[in-house]
């Protein structure tokens, strides 16, 4: 039986933020959206894929079948007639959610119905082409914990197994052939990384981090404990800064305590928006001793005054200086796309080729099946004057004999299914070992 891939899409592409983020799929909703819709739908194939840039649902189905399920799809889904159950899974989405004038949604989603380019979105999604950053090291792992769900829940037959095995083993190439992962794309992961080689160059490094907006906190995540001998995080909402802490296992400090966190630290990264600097000469002047620090500025305007630089032993990066980094990083990466494509190319071809002779294992398993039956039946008929040595040679001797008497059926069914005309070879074979009714007595 051929299963025909499918997937939807609602991504940065096609949607704003205002939009993805009500449709975004936390961990325990992933799973909910999962179990649900195997029981709706009678589905044994389900993944669904959620980050800040994208919820992808993709799935598999007998080629022509159709699926009856019980979710409503709203009166105005511009796509009602056409794709039945892509519509439907979104109005499960929709509906879990618990979001009203729910047609609105559906314009947003791009539908991919035919095989292949479902297959070739979920590689490209996998590899990082199609990120807001491009080459992003962050999606490997979130596309594995999507795998995991539908693991655990009993989603995913072999032909999803060896998909996402085949998608992880490319990523795995990719990373060792190419440079499309080197370096930080994105400044807060460059910010990070420029942390931690600053860090080096000092014994136990304080890392303060004041600012957790959507920079300032990418900054945090990308933050490996470990480098640092303390990482604090403050914030003017304390309750933010709090939350954040703890989710890192850091520490927490309350704006008020400014000055005697900044005095302590050797790196500071500041993300504040704000109008006026943050961080001005004056204050550092008055805490500032002999040991180095470095001031690491992702705001515009500028949260440190410009004049922090003339004090001795500090030195301020910008954002400017952030981006400069980045835009090599995004170069270099651009042009390892190619590279990229012809190892994705490379994997598909081969999962391709799987796939095709996964059509034809059942009649293989049947043939086999046939001809140790007929194997049996015939040195049963001749046991009763023979003792156990000669019976264990005839046994290895009628087992080699089916062995060499299968293989050229076998790759004769191999080579069709690459020409695509392995149909026409199992039907010859059904038929001229009657292997479907064989199979049934």
């Amino acid at each position: 039986m051929q299963l025909s891939f499918k997937a939807l899409t609602i991504n940065y592409k096609t949607a704003p933020v205002e939009v993805r983020e009500k449709l975004s799929l936390s961990e325990s909703e992933c799973q909910s959206f999962l179990q649900k819709a195997s029981e709706m739908f009678a589905l044994s194939e389900l993944f669904v894929l959620s980050t800040c840039n994208r919820t992808e649902i993709y799935y598999s189905l007998p080629e022509n079948s159709i699926i009856e399920g019980t979710a409503n799809i709203p009166q105005a889904c511009p796509f009602s007639s056409s794709k039945p159950l892509s519509q439907k899974l979104i109005a499960l989405l929709i509906t879990q959610k618990g979001l009203s004038n729910s047609e609105n949604y559906f314009p947003y989603f791009k539908f991919i119905e035919e095989h292949k380019e479902a297959v070739k979105h979920l590689f490209s999604v996998s590899m990082g082409l199609q990120s807001q950053v491009i080459g992003d090291i962050q999606i490997s792992n979130q596309v594995k914990k999507a795998y995991q769900y539908s693991a655990d829940l009993n989603l995913a037959s072999p032909f999803l197994h060896r998909l996402l095995h085949t998608v992880f083993y490319t990523n795995k190439r990719v990373a060792q052939e190419t440079s499309f992962r080197d370096g930080a794309a994105s400044v807060s992961y460059a910010a990070a990384e420029m942390t931690s080689e600053l860090a080096q160059t000092v014994i136990q490094p304080k890392v303060l981090v004041i600012g957790v907006g959507e920079i300032g906190g990418d900054v945090v995540r990308n933050l490996d404990k470990d480098d640092y001998h303390t990482v604090t995080i403050m914030n003017r909402t304390f309750e933010k800064a709090q939350e954040f802490a703890k989710t890192h296992h850091f520490e927490v400090a309350k704006i008020e305590n400014l000055q005697d966190e900044v005095k302590k630290a050797d790196v500071i990264i500041c993300s504040v928006a704000a109008n006026e600097p943050l961080l001005t000469k004056k204050l550092v002047e008055e805490i500032q001793g002999v040991r180095f620090k470095y001031l690491i500025d992702l705001s515009v305007p500028r949260s440190i005054e410009p004049e922090v630089e003339q004090i001795p032993h500090v030195s301020v990066f910008n954002i400017d200086q952030i981006q400069n980094r980045t835009a090599e990083v995004i170069e270099r990466r651009k042009s390892s796309i190619p590279h990229v494509q012809s190892i994705i190319d490379e994997a598909i071809e081969g999962f391709e080729d799987w796939s095709k002779e996964m059509i034809v294992s059942p009649t293989i398993h049947r043939l086999k099946n046939a001809l140790e039956q007929i194997r049996k039946e015939e040195i049963n008929r001749h046991l009763k004057n023979l003792d156990e040595q000669e019976i264990q040679k005839i046994e290895k001797i009628t087992k080699g004999m089916m062995q060499k008497i299968i293989k050229l059926p076998v790759i004769q069914l191999k080579a069709a299914c690459k020409r695509g005309e392995a149909e026409t070879l199992v039907d010859v074979l059904n038929d001229l070992f009657n292997l479907e009714e064989n199979e049934k007595v």
